[in-house]
C-alpha cells in the first residue's frame, strides 16, 4: 500500500458532491487520472469521504464536515483572543448549536463511503461503514482529530467512551472507516 506521496502524486480536489459517495469517486477518479497520464504503475487506487451526521441538525455537518465553521461563517476564539482552528471552531459550532437540544436527541453517526478503482480491469467496488454514538456536552479525550473529542460511542465494547479517547487500535477496530475498509477488502 501506497500513498500519494509515496508515488509522487498531489492531487488537489474539490469536495463539492452532495454526498459521501460522490466525493470519494471525485478523488479517486482525479488520482486515476494522474496515474494513467503519467504512467504510475499501480493496481487499485482507493479514496474515501466522511463526515458527522447529527440527527437534530438534519444530517449536518454531513459532507461538509471539515468545513462545517467556514460554511456557517464562524470564527471562534480562545480565552486569550487567538482564532480557533479550523476543528476548533467546528467543534465550537457544533456545540452551540445543539446547546438546546436534550442529550436523548443528540444521536448521530460517523459515516465513511470508501471507493477502488482496479485500474488493469476498469472495475470499480465501493463500501460504506459507520459508527453510532451522540454528540456530548463538552470535550474530552486527547486522541483523535476533528469531532473525535465529541463523539460518544454508543454501541459495542467501546460504548460509552469518546473516540478521543480509546488508543489507535480501538478506534481502528470500530471506526467508521475501518468498517468500511473492511468490507472494501473483501471485495477486492
Amino acid at each position: 500500500v501506497k500513498t500519494l506521496a509515496d508515488v509522487g502524486i498531489d492531487v488537489d480536489v474539490v469536495e463539492d458532491a452532495p454526498d459521501f459517495r460522490g466525493n470519494a469517486w471525485k478523488k479517486c477518479r482525479a488520482v486515476v487520472d494522474v496515474v494513467k497520464a503519467r504512467g504510475v504503475k499501480v493496481d487499485v487506487v482507493i479514496a474515501d469521504d466522511s463526515g458527522l451526521i447529527v440527527d437534530a441538525l438534519d444530517g449536518h455537518p454531513g459532507v461538509r464536515s471539515a468545513r462545517f465553521a467556514e460554511d456557517a461563517g464562524y470564527v471562534g476564539f480562545d480565552n486569550d483572543g487567538a482564532r480557533l482552528d479550523k476543528d476548533a471552531a467546528n467543534n465550537r459550532l457544533l456545540l452551540t448549536l445543539l446547546a438546546p437540544i436534550p442529550d436523548e436527541r443528540r444521536g448521530a453517526r460517523f459515516c465513511a463511503f470508501v471507493v477502488a478503482h482496479d485500474v488493469g480491469s476498469g472495475k470499480d467496488i465501493e463500501a460504506e461503514g459507520e459508527v453510532v454514538g451522540r454528540v456530548a456536552r463538552g470535550e474530552f479525550g486527547g486522541g483523535g482529530f476533528g469531532y473525535d473529542p465529541l463523539f460518544v460511542v454508543t454501541e459495542g465494547p467501546q460504548a460509552g467512551k469518546r473516540m478521543a479517547e480509546l488508543s489507535a487500535d480501538e478506534k481502528h477496530a470500530i471506526s467508521h472507516r475501518g468498517r468500511a475498509m473492511e468490507i472494501l477488502l473483501r471485495q477486492l
